[in-house]
């Protein structure tokens, strides 16, 4: 018998909680060999300088990204980078038959006019963003199998749609009254010092941010619309809660049929899912925690419906480092590489 091989995969933009995230997951993946990491601003540091929890695991050092360089090493590269910065990498990589995933939101959109009015940044790469696949398993999971180029998305972009899913595929719901209240922990920010992340500010305290333009809220519009048959605009609000990781959305919607009971709920979300192995549907009266997911790739679900509004309440929750961020992609490549789409990843959380 030949010698096992494992396929070479590397990471642009190791530094951050998501790129370190994907660190942990891919050098405890059964497949993969983690052969390169990169980054600007720590060339010639190895990981441990950074994170000295990781001295012993990896002796792996920070290059420069030199996509041909990366291309000759690598068959999948995962770019975990500020929007904007992939799609100057990603076409270089593609072109030399890599597999790409990237994390940032340079490839969630259909259409990049979105991209721009959002994000701000004019695009050259119309071409290769057509063929970007959404990396929501749950809906594109065929897609993604037969994918070159998958755009991760947003971490209150997934906890959102997948409490939305069943109830627009199935018409369920009256598209335009849906409303999304989440609420996030402070890694969902990124790790670079920011006034409002500081303990003395955000300890003790909630509040609402980027009101009514926050950048998750097109891709969730977007999904929503096609899966709607026409053009939707969600009201999306997100608030940031004093702990690290972990979010909380929660949907509101008006039933199309107020004689709906949450039993039918339930039992339609658990049809809905039940080739989906990340997620987990609760029984009547319970309502997912945070904890419950965290460390995990899970995202736990519980559905409740008012009959005195004719509303249904849908509760979702994932930990934003590994289903909301480093967990999907690595789901993704699975997929794509024609592996258990579970490979790698952790089935239970880290409660308490």
């Amino acid at each position: 018998m030949g010698k096992f091989r494992r396929v070479p995969v590397g990471i642009v933009g190791a530094s951050g909680y998501g790129g370190v995230q994907l660190v942990r997951l891919l050098m405890d993946h059964p497949e993969v060999e983690l052969v390169y990491l990169g980054g600007e601003s720590s060339i010639g540091k190895s990981l441990g300088d950074l994170y000295p929890y990781l001295a012993h695991a990896t002796n792996l050092l920070i290059e420069a990204v030199e996509p041909e360089i990366i291309a000759h090493r690598c068959e999948v590269v995962f770019l975990s980078l500020p929007n904007g910065l992939a799609c100057q990498i990603a076409p270089k990589l593609l072109e030399k038959g890599c597999k790409v995933l990237d994390l940032s939101a340079d490839y969630r959109f259909s259409d990049l006019t979105t991209y721009t009015n959002w994000y701000g940044t004019q695009r050259s790469d119309r071409t290769i963003a057509a063929t970007a696949v959404y990396g929501l398993p749950e809906l594109y999971r065929d897609r993604i199998a037969e994918a070159q180029l998958i755009g991760c998305p947003g971490s209150y972009a997934t906890a959102s749609l997948l409490a939305l899913l069943p109830l627009l595929k199935q018409g369920l719901i009256v598209p335009e009254t849906a409303i999304i209240d989440a609420k996030s922990g402070t890694s969902s920010s990124g790790r670079q010092a920011q006034t409002n992340l500081l303990l003395s500010e955000a300890d003790n305290s909630i509040a609402a941010f980027n009101v009514g333009r926050h950048r998750h809220t097109p891709e969730i519009e977007q999904i929503c619309s096609n899966l709607a048959g026409h053009e939707l605009m969600i009201q999306f609000t997100p608030h940031l809660i004093p702990m690290v990781r972990g979010i909380l959305a929660t949907v509101y919607a008006t039933l199309r049929d107020p004689g709906l009971v949450r039993d039918d709920l339930i039992t339609i979300f658990s049809a809905f899912y039940r080739n989906s192995p990340w997620v987990k549907i609760c029984g009547s009266g319970i309502y997912p925690q945070t904890k419950w997911a965290s460390g995990s790739n899970l995202c736990y679900i519980g559905v409740e419906v008012d009959p005195r509004t004719g509303r249904v309440i849908v509760m979702s929750a994932i930990d934003n480092l590994i289903k909301g961020q480093a967990g999907q992609a690595v789901q993704c490549m699975n997929l794509m590489m024609g592996w258990d789409e579970s490979l790698g990843l952790s089935k239970l959380g880290f409660y308490p």
